[in-house]
């Protein structure tokens, strides 16, 4: 199994799943903005960039790992 990720991670990754990948950062990194905002936000803008956080590393990590 650890073979097969290892192939995966490093075989080509075809183009769409390269937007997606960018796209899954994006948002990854919004998520991370609003949770180390320096000022008080409501809880639910504070669970939403926690959500945003998951979503956009798992989107990335997918799209890495698809292949050809």
């Amino acid at each position: 199994m650890m073979t097969e990720l290892k192939r995966r991670w490093k075989a080509s990754t075809p183009a769409f799943f390269r937007k997606v990948i960018k796209v899954g950062i994006a948002i990854s990194s919004i998520g991370a903005g609003i949770l180390a905002s320096p000022v008080a936000l409501p809880a639910a803008i504070i669970t939403a960039g926690g959500y945003m956080v998951t979503v956009g590393t798992t989107a990335a990590l997918v799209g890495k790992l698809t292949k050809i």
